[in-house]
């Protein structure tokens, strides 16, 4: 079956720490580019993060410097690390595999609290 799993969401404090998981099956995982969207109550999903099948990390502006993206080819994962967050980072946040057709997962939800 072919799908993505996210957890590590949860509610943090202003300036507080989280770390995002989200492990594939069902997909060749080295073949994907994956990225990390998120969507915000009453907001567009976002485009957050992405690392490409050769590990090249891109990030939107208003995270550069505090998120981390990171894959494991050998456990089918890609992570996102969160420091410094800030209450307009609270939202659901999906996981994404793009090789051709696009996976999305269910998402996690992460609120920050000032």
């Amino acid at each position: 079956q072919v799908q993505l799993v996210e957890s590590g969401g949860g509610l943090v404090q202003a300036g507080g720490s989280l770390r995002l998981s989200c492990v594939a099956s069902g997909i060749i995982f080295k073949l994907n580019d994956m990225a990390w969207y998120r969507q915000a109550p009453g907001k567009p999903r976002e485009w957050v993060s992405s690392v490409t099948t050769g590990g090249r990390t891109t990030y939107r502006e208003s995270v550069k410097g505090r998120f981390t993206i990171s894959r494991d080819n050998a456990n089918a994962t890609v992570s996102l690390q969160m420091n410094a967050l800030k209450p307009e980072d609270t939202a659901v946040y999906y996981c994404n595999a793009k090789y051709g057709r696009i996976i999305w997962g269910r998402g996690t939800q992460v609120t920050v609290s000032s």
